[in-house]
């Protein structure tokens, strides 16, 4: 019986022509766009999932605030963990790691510069999941000058794994042993490190302090232990040792402290939360977002959804030339439940060969949805058997789903309805098919509007002032290595004709870290007057280079010495300070005579980091700090003149320094950014994709209505009618639905787009001009697609119709 339901219904399809096509192909689009953003999403959470205890482990976040500033960040306080560990049995073990930035390690005559290179303890591996290819894991981090590298970096480096025992030169004087292998971290880490060494008590040094921030802190909780327990435990050990030292070192206590609502605090984390929720400063990677992921989920059920009413338009339009089928099936004694029965497995056939289309699509779109969400998803997941059953569970749903209503539709009616070619459940199903319509172009302009306020925002970031001129910007990296030679560089480099200026520091706007350190009002370091501020050292030729204003006071100058006792601030940190006018006024950080800093000039506020977050109070600090050279250039021949600066890096490099490295300031800025114009370029994609499906089911109930009223067309035009007049009947009431789609789209798309700004301290504004040129664009791409099919209808010769009435 079921084998020939199923040979009934291919015959069925294949005489539906245009009308299966254009239903089986919009299906399959609809899913294939699931199915990429399913693998999209699966990545998302798959972050960090496979540690063993990835349920038990929690990071400690620091959350700290002091008279209008705070903190919020990975790192916390070094005793914190050994603590947590000796005071509370919930906690089993704990680990410590400290990013070690600009690593550079000697291979060779060559010394390379090397980013993924932290300071952990002896308990890393037994924490995490990082399997040892060679060592042993729980003592390869025990004795200091000791390191575990990565299988990448050891056959970098030895061209080999089995290199424990072998030592490496690291910062051109400390030498590691190698005692530990591990594999590479795997793409779904939010952290990846290529070496690891020993975190031993030189590297803690005076990072001991209680209200001192110096690592970032994961805890190995023992089984049932939440997060909010964890947070207790933070609390008491805030009680127990930060108030002691805060009230010897900032002469106040907590209790003051909590009196204006500010404090010390601490929060724990899941691990596997990290990736998606977590938007602190001094991640080790960037994050992903919760709110991105979210958004993309509903798009790809929208997109589903509009296919499935694609399939019940066209299913229910189609429904009128069935009827005479019907009634003949009922008159031979086909009962309504088989009647439905066919009509199900018509459906679930049809789903299923979309299915199988939609996978192929996805096989030939992957490579080119890998390099737009910057991911490397794999067809891999395909493979597995419950994967292959949610597939085809999928299509059996989606077949229910969508031929639910035209099966109970059509079996409905009277046997004499039937035969007779009529239904008096027309009307509603017109309604249906209209709603389905308004439905569907409701999501194609809500995406639209989507796309066009990312735009808008990414459009609105390139305008901005940031506050300094990041434009013919050459920034050279890692000049530290060239040491007692980096002086002769710069001036070497200055004197090339094209380079107008320049600037040594690594505090730069896109690339300068946000590490707040405290500052006194008074000499007396309390509590009630300490202010957080970003320190940045920056040389006297740093403000001209970058072009910023000075709104106050004056620039560090090369002529006074007593300047580098002084400093700068920004205007963020003169409110903060809260003097009328600051110049001359000093901020300290502590009570001895040399730790007094005299206010010399005020910066204008500039964006350093991204829009996303607001500007942070800075101080300047007048001294040395080689690690990069910012040129400002001004030349015809840039290629030119960066391979001059090459060579005079190259020839200054007699040690077997970094090798040379460079990037333009523009470029740097637009790589912050990276992430958003990702997420606009797939929203972009699915938009494009919406709308495509959203016309093959217009096109397809214009192709049928045509069809359908080809009599009444061919009266029209016998008796005198225009080919306007034709394809203004076909199109009015179509056109009339999507106006009305866009009236409920308009709020609903300001309402999720205004709520996606939220993530930025600075946006643009969703002007009018989005809602009407979504509108128009949509309605433009609806006309067309009507006109295409009524015109072929309007010009048909009205006596091949008439001949047959």
């Amino acid at each position: 019986m079921l084998r020939n339901y199923c040979i009934m219904a291919l015959r069925h399809l294949r005489k539906g022509g245009i009308f299966t096509a254009i239903n089986i192909f919009g299906l399959a689009a609809g899913l294939a766009a699931c199915l990429l953003i399913a693998l999209f999403v699966r990545d998302e959470y798959s972050y960090d999932r496979y540690h063993e205890h990835a349920d038990r482990i929690f990071r400690v976040v620091s959350d700290i605030h002091i008279n209008g500033n705070g903190i919020n960040g990975v790192y916390v306080p070094a005793p914190m963990g050994p603590s947590l560990v000796q005071d509370q049995p919930g906690i089993e073990k704990m680990v410590r790691i400290r990013r070690q930035p600009d690593m550079l390690v000697r291979k060779g005559n060559e010394m390379v510069t090397e980013v993924r290179a932290v300071f952990a303890d002896p308990t890393l591996f037994e924490i995490f999941t990082i399997p040892l290819v060679a060592g042993n894991p729980h003592s390869a981090l025990v004795k200091p000058y000791t390191m575990a590298i990565s299988a990448s970096a050891a056959k970098k480096y030895f061209s080999r794994t089995d290199v424990l025992g072998e030592t490496l030169v690291t910062d051109d004087t400390t030498v590691y042993t190698i005692t530990g292998v591990f594999r590479d971290l795997p793409a779904s880490s939010h952290f990846h490190f290529d070496f690891i060494k020993a975190m031993s008590e030189k590297q803690l040094g005076g990072g001991q302090q209680w209200i001192n921030l110096f690592c970032s802190t994961y805890l190995l909780a023992r089984p049932g232990v939440q997060s909010g327990e964890i947070d207790q435990m933070l609390a008491a050990a805030v009680d127990k040792y930060v108030g002691p030292e805060m009230q010897q070192e900032l002469h106040s206590s907590p209790a003051e402290l909590a009196k204006n609502g500010d404090g010390f605090r601490y929060y724990s984390m899941p691990l596997t939360r990290i990736h998606l929720y977590s938007d602190v400063k001094g991640e080790f990677e960037p994050n992903g977002n919760i709110r991105t992921v979210r958004i993309f989920m509903f798009v790809a059920i929208f997109i589903l959804l509009m296919a499935v009413a694609n399939f019940m338009n066209l299913s229910t339009a189609r429904g009128a030339g069935r009827f005479r089928e019907m009634g003949v099936r009922k008159v031979l004694g086909g009962s309504r439940r088989d009647l439905i029965f066919r009509s199900l497995v018509e459906s679930i056939l049809a789903s299923g060969l979309a299915m199988a289309l939609a996978v192929s699509i996805v096989m030939i779109l992957l490579p080119y949805f890998n390099r737009l969400s910057g991911k490397e998803l794999s067809l891999s997941a395909f493979g597995s058997a419950w994967v292959l059953i949610a597939l085809v569970a999928v299509s059996v749903i989606v077949g229910l789903l969508a031929g639910s209503y035209p099966a109970f539709y059509l079996s409905a009616m009277q046997a004499i309805q039937g035969l007779r070619g009529q239904w008096t459940g027309g009307r509603r199903a017109g309604v249906l098919r209209n709603g389905l319509v308004i439905f569907e172009y409701t999501i194609v302009i809500v995406l639209i509007i989507g796309v066009l306020v990312v735009e808008s925002q990414l459009d609105f970031i390139r305008r901005r002032d940031p506050g300094y001129n990041r434009r013919q910007v050459l920034t050279i990296h890692h000049t530290n290595s060239l040491g007692s030679e980096v002086r002769a560089f710069r001036e070497e480099v200055e004197a090339l004709q094209g380079v107008e200026n320049s600037t040594m520091s690594a505090s730069l706007p896109n690339s300068a870290p946000m590490a707040a350190t405290g500052y006194f009002k008074t000499a007396g370091s309390k509590a009630s007057e300490t202010l957080l501020l970003n320190r940045w050292v920056i040389d006297v030729q740093y403000v001209p280079t970058l072009e910023m204003r000075m709104l106050r006071g004056r620039n560090f100058s090369a002529l006074l010495p007593t300047d580098s006792s002084g400093v700068l601030i920004n205007e963020t940190a003169a409110r903060l300070i809260g003097y009328p006018d600051p110049i001359g006024k000093k901020i300290y950080r502590g009570s001895e005579p040399g730790d007094a800093y005299p206010i010399l000039g005020v910066v204008k506020d500039f964006n350093a980091g991204t829009l996303h977050a607001s500007i942070e109070p800075l101080v300047f600090h007048l001294g040395a700090d080689d690690r990069a050279l910012s040129l400002r250039i001004h030349s015809a021949d840039i290629p030119r003149l960066i391979g001059v600066i090459r060579e005079r890096y190259q020839s200054l490099n007699t040690k077997g320094g970094q090798a040379f490295s460079y990037s333009f300031m523009e470029d740097d800025f637009n790589n912050l950014y990276r992430s958003d114009e990702r997420s606009g370029d797939i929203l972009f994609s699915f938009a494009i994709l919406a709308i495509v499906i959203a016309c093959l089911g217009l096109f397809g109930l214009v192709a049928y209505a045509a069809e359908q009223r080809s009599k009444e067309f061919g009266i029209r035009k016998v008796l005198g009618a225009g080919t306007v007049v034709i394809v203004g009947l076909l199109s009015r009431d179509l056109l009339r639905l999507v106006f009305l789609a866009a009236l409920i789209a308009c709020p609903l798309g300001w309402w999720i787009m205004h709520r996606w700004l939220e993530d930025f301290a600075y946006r643009t504004a969703i002007g009018w001009w989005v809602f009407g040129l979504a509108g128009l664009l949509t309605l433009a791409v609806t006309a067309i697609t009507i006109g295409l099919r009524a015109f072929r209808a309007a010009v048909s010769n009205p006596v091949e119709v008439l001949r047959t009435i």
